[in-house]
């Protein structure tokens, strides 16, 4: 009963399948904000063009980690299968007695590990677009105000209007970048969680453990 627990323990995390729900619950959100408008009023109200870059880095960001979920799992299920991956050479690397026994070990967690310090700093960049275009929100606010002279208040809607501009600009870039970063986030620490999984499978196979 055990050993048949630890045979399917891999495939008790479809991390591929739960990317695919979240890329589902994505898509959805993303259709229904288009028929609501929100896109159209996110895109209008940044004449910088910085939200949409965000928007793109996301969306291509959020692809990026559904590769990787599989690349994992694939590689999780050889592991299982006893099939040739990451895990078969790090054992053999292991059986080779190398003179740097932490070798092997910096190349597994190399594979396993090694292209998600990228993603991380993508996710890092969302935010700092985000807090790009609220300084940039608020130069063009301030300048707007110092380019007021005289206030004439039948000019008052007109002014709000340019006002608003820059505080639009501020805020919307300040609040995409932030909601990019948490779901990205969210995504790299699911990769990140299943890789030490998956590294801490393939050290207990090279110690005989079940």
């Amino acid at each position: 009963m055990n050993t048949t627990t630890a045979r399917r323990g891999p495939d008790l995390e479809p991390l591929w399948f739960e990317w695919a729900a979240l890329a589902g619950l994505l898509v959805f959100a993303t259709w229904l904000m288009g028929v609501r408008g929100v896109w159209g009023l996110l895109l209008r109200s940044d004449p910088t063009g910085i939200t949409l870059v965000i928007i793109v880095i996301f969306f291509a960001a959020t692809l990026w980690c559904g590769a990787r979920s599989r690349a994992l799992q694939r590689e999780r299920q050889a592991l299982q299968r006893g099939a040739p991956g990451w895990a078969s050479d790090y054992l053999a690397a292991m059986a080779s007695a190398p003179r740097d026994p932490a070798l092997p070990l910096d190349l597994l967690n190399e594979h396993t590990h090694g292209p998600h310090g990228t993603a991380w700093w993508v996710n890092g960049l969302l935010l700092k677009l985000g807090l790009l275009g609220k300084v940039i929100g608020f130069s063009i606010l301030a300048l707007q105000i110092g380019q007021i002279q005289n206030f004439d208040a039948t000019q008052s809607q007109d002014l709000l209007r340019s006002l608003t501009t820059g505080l639009g600009v501020a805020l919307l870039t300040t609040m995409v970048g932030l909601v990019g970063n948490i779901l990205l986030g969210l995504q790299l620490t699911r990769l990140d969680r299943y890789a030490d999984a998956l590294v801490a499978d393939i050290q207990r196979r090279s110690l005989g453990a079940p």
